[in-house]
C-alpha cells in the first residue's frame, strides 16, 4: 500500500483559498472530481509546483513531476470543495493514513468555522 505524507504547500494554498472565498459549500464530488482530462488540461497550462498545491498527500517514492506523485485533490483546479476534504478524511482514514486525515480534517474544521457552519 502507498505511504503518503502531507502536503504543506496545499495545506498553505488550501488555507488561502478558503481566505478569499473561493470554496464550493455543497457539490457531489464524485461528480465534479477532477478527471485525466481534467488534470492534462492543468497541467498543459500551469506548473507541476502549481498541481501539487491541489494535493494534500504526496505519495513517498513516487518520481518527481509525475501524477503519481500527488494525491488527495482538494478541488477542481479553481476552488476547494467541501465535499473533496470529506473524501479525504474518509479516504485517508480508511487507509490509515493519519496525517493525511488530520490534515484533511483541520482544514474541513478551518472552512466550517469561516463559513459558519459550526454550531
Amino acid at each position: 500500500m502507498a505511504q503518503y505524507a502531507v502536503n504543506p504547500e496545499a495545506v498553505d494554498f488550501a488555507r488561502k483559498l478558503i481566505d478569499a472565498r473561493q470554496y464550493v459549500l455543497d457539490s457531489d464530488w464524485g461528480e465534479v472530481q477532477p478527471r485525466a482530462d481534467d488534470q492534462n488540461k492543468y497541467l498543459d497550462k500551469h506548473s507541476w509546483q502549481e498541481y501539487g498545491a491541489w494535493h494534500l498527500g504526496l505519495t513517498q517514492g513516487a518520481g518527481e513531476e509525475t501524477k503519481a506523485r500527488y494525491a488527495f485533490v482538494l478541488g477542481d483546479f479553481r476552488r476547494i470543495h467541501r465535499t473533496a476534504l470529506i473524501a479525504s478524511v474518509y479516504r485517508a482514514s480508511e487507509w490509515r493514513h493519519k496525517a493525511v486525515e488530520l490534515a484533511a480534517h483541520d482544514l474541513l474544521q478551518y472552512l466550517d468555522t469561516k463559513t459558519g457552519l459550526t454550531a
